[in-house]
């Protein structure tokens, strides 16, 4: 459903999946600095939202998934992957579980067929899986909610930010102004985190866009995909990796979404994924890589100059002690 922000004066609707909700209101730079300084917030209302109750929920999440979930406290934020029987990310979720039920996040559109595909797995378990989002919406602000809400199902997110699950009913929070999705997204990628079915693809495997560090639990019991993590943790390396590009700013314009990532001389080594306009960084974009291209490469991407931070290490996989690299989130 369209958000009702989207008649609010200067605002204009995002590009897909997004197009439920605001791009900016016509300010994106004032926008993107008030939400990193505390005083804006961000409709993220096209988000599907997923509630699994029942006593057997945190058990039988954990048997799916990819993370430990059969300890969950009440109320503690984690991320965790459901994988395709060859290891392919089908779905990341956020999750918190609030004593009575598990509520997660996840893409825009994507809620019916992971509900769908949980309620096939039920069994005789004692769960019951339900689609959330016709009543319950996200807003991301300041942390400790900042007007939208004072109950517990929140995550951190993006450069400081907070990601909260509200009622629609409650509206919108009161002394904050909106910014738009490219403001949440500018902060996103310059804090190195990729989004699902932007920064990845149908063959998209943890380990390349850095997702073992916070959505898998490496020694955890079997669930769908594990061989193909431990497969590469113990004995190989991912084909591909995430990296972070500072782009050419003197262009007016970024690169979309599955332009090529070329060497000089036009051999393409990877895809663009997520591109922002930063307010202190300029340009910048995620994009997936081959594993060898050199760290120090000089690129173009979708044809335009781009120099390259390292996210996930070509050494990740086969044990090796890799520090993701990540941006440091500014708290202020």
């Amino acid at each position: 459903m369209s958000s009702p922000l989207l008649q609010s004066p200067g605002a204009v609707a995002a590009d897909a999946p997004d197009q439920e909700v605001a791009a900016h209101y016509g300010e994106p730079s004032q926008e993107q600095r008030a939400l990193e300084g505390g005083t804006a917030f961000v409709d993220r209302s096209n988000r599907g939202v997923v509630r699994v109750s029942g006593p057997d929920r945190l058990s039988w999440l954990h048997s799916l998934l990819s993370q430990r979930l059969d300890g969950l406290r009440p109320f503690e934020p984690t991320e965790a992957l459901l994988l395709s029987p060859n290891g392919h990310i089908e779905h990341d979720l956020f999750l918190v579980d609030d004593g009575e039920a598990v509520w997660a996040h996840v893409e825009p559109g994507t809620a019916p067929g992971l509900v769908g595909f949980l309620d096939r797995m039920r069994f005789m378990l004692r769960v019951e899986v339900a689609d959330a989002s016709g009543e319950f919406a996200l807003i991301t602000g300041p942390p400790g909610g900042g007007g939208a809400g004072g109950g517990g199902l929140a995550w951190p997110d993006a450069s400081g930010t907070e990601t909260r699950i509200v009622p629609r009913s409650e509206g919108f929070p009161d002394g904050l102004r909106p910014a738009g999705l490219w403001a949440y997204e500018a902060l996103r990628i310059a804090a190195y985190r990729p989004r699902f079915g932007i920064d990845t693809d149908h063959r998209t495997i943890p380990h390349e866009v850095g997702l073992i560090e916070t959505a898998v639990h490496l020694s955890k019991g079997c669930y769908r995909g594990q061989e193909t993590v431990a497969r590469v943790h113990n004995l190989g390396r991912p084909p591909r990796r995430l990296v972070f590009l500072h782009l050419d700013g003197s262009v007016d314009r970024l690169p979309a979404q599955g332009d090529p990532v070329e060497i000089p001389g036009g051999r393409a080594v990877g895809t663009v994924g997520s591109s922002a306009r930063h307010h202190e960084l300029g340009p910048i974009a995620l994009a997936l890589v081959k594993r060898n291209v050199p760290v120090d490469a000089e690129l173009l991407a979708g044809g335009i100059a781009a120099a390259q931070e390292v996210v996930v290490s070509p050494d990740t996989g086969a044990n090796a002690q890799i520090d993701l690299r990540r941006r440091p989130v500014n708290r202020g």
